[in-house]
């Protein structure tokens, strides 16, 4: 039983931390393009924008639905029942 709960745990912060990892890597590179491509083209910096931050609420919704998946993990272990 405890086995489980070390192990479950640990999948939790090494699944929190390369998610973080991640979208920061991600959202760094996204930001160097934007500057890019607004450098390039500055009219159409209204229409890039819109989609970067489309993008960007797409990536917050897997985020919450990985610390759904983690709490359900944490407070419903399927594995421990």
């Amino acid at each position: 039983m405890d086995q489980i709960l070390v192990a479950t745990v640990s999948s939790i912060g090494w699944m929190i931390g390369l998610t973080f990892l991640g979208l920061g890597i991600g959202i760094g590179i996204l930001g160097s393009k934007v500057a890019e491509a607004v450098g390039r083209n500055p009219e159409t910096k209204s229409d890039i924008v819109h989609s970067v931050m489309t993008i960007l609420i797409v990536v917050a919704i897997f985020l919450l639905l990985l610390f759904a998946f983690i709490f359900l993990l944490l407070f419903y272990n399927p594995l421990t029942v």
